[in-house]
């Protein structure tokens, strides 16, 4: 089968750095679907790994998010048939999306929504996913009409867990909904997503944020720059509030700052429940179902912002240098082999 992997860790600008390889078919057991990929889209998680883990001239393949069919589904499997058109984030353990076929583990896969083709459906389940486990299983903002409000902040509106982080909070939840972004065409984006307020973190966060929310913010979805921001976010937060992050912090954070408020820390990473295979590992495979069913009444929308063509080491090369330069809108997708 078609695949494109990378074989040493090497800037994106060396033609080495990702390469189009044929790679053996793989066979599915167990709870595997074996899932010909029609899409994938491009997250940090990609560049990031292919930067930091080199494989020592052995071929690796990335990609954790796709669209495609199933075509063969392993013994033990009850969730699909051959012939669903499913869409996932894969797991970081194993062989990745870009490539033809790609085997994945049937509860952490959903049904792809019917409203949506395959590039668009690719460019929703990691984020969605981590957004999802962020707000409701880390965060515990409550759903629905309950009368609870609050005001939530998400420092990175305009980038793929935010974008999905606005709409969520926005149709799930009676928070308003305060997203910062930094260039006049990442606001326009987050404000069209459903935010109440979009802010500028590049200059005094702390000020910005007060003045939409002057009693400051119940919880925040920390996703880039955490360093950067984590004073003015401890001093934003009301007593009691949460924090949510997901990026790697290049310095240690002063955590001592939260104790006077009695703030609490929230690590999420969509990885854990298939890297250690918990009892809830299915609870992805009814998130993703139930996103669908929201995409499809209408109330979220895909985020997909450029296709930038077939499915190659060429185009994984731009899309990765796209990523690395820290000033994309929404998510790259590819299509086709």
């Amino acid at each position: 089968m078609k695949a494109v992997a990378y074989r040493h860790s090497l800037p994106i600008d060396d033609p080495q750095s990702l390469l189009d390889v044929e790679l053996p078919a793989p066979v599915a057991q167990g709870r595997d679907l074996l899932v010909k990929v029609e899409a994938v889209s491009v997250n940090p998680v990609d560049t990031k790994i292919r930067r930091r883990t080199d494989p020592q001239g052995a071929d690796k393949v990335l990609g954790w998010d796709a669209a495609g069919t199933v075509v063969a589904v392993g013994a033990d499997v009850t969730l699909f048939k051959p012939g669903d058109a499913v869409y996932y984030a894969g797991a970081i353990d194993r062989p990745g999306s870009n490539a033809e076929l790609q085997l994945v583990d049937e509860r952490i896969v959903g049904r792809k929504p019917a409203t949506l083709d395959f590039a668009q459906a690719a460019a929703l389940p990691l984020t969605t996913v981590t957004a999802w486990e962020l707000l409701f299983d880390r965060l515990g903002v409550p759903r629905g009409n309950t009368g609870r409000s609050g005001v939530l902040l998400v420092v990175g509106g305009a980038g793929g867990v935010g974008s999905m982080a606005i709409q969520l909070a926005r149709r799930l939840t009676n928070y308003t909904v305060v997203a910062t972004a930094s260039r006049e065409d990442s606001r326009a984006w987050a404000s069209g997503l459903g935010a109440h307020h979009v802010v500028d973190h590049r200059g005094d966060l702390e000020a910005a944020v007060k003045a939409v929310a002057p009693q400051g913010v119940d919880a925040v979805l920390a996703l880039t720059h955490t360093e950067q921001h984590f004073p003015a976010l401890v001093a934003l937060l009301k007593p009691q509030g949460k924090l949510g992050i997901i990026d790697d912090p290049s310095t240690p954070l002063d955590i001592t700052l939260m104790k006077s408020k009695s703030l609490s820390l929230h690590w999420e990473l969509m990885y854990t429940r298939s890297l250690y295979h918990t009892e809830d590992m299915q609870a992805q495979h009814r998130i993703l179902n139930e996103a669908a069913d929201l995409v499809d009444a209408g109330m979220l929308r895909t985020t997909l912002r450029e296709n930038l063509g077939t499915i190659n080491a060429a185009n994984l090369r731009r899309a990765h240098a796209q990523l690395e330069s820290a000033s994309t809108i929404g998510k790259l997708v590819l299509s086709g082999f």
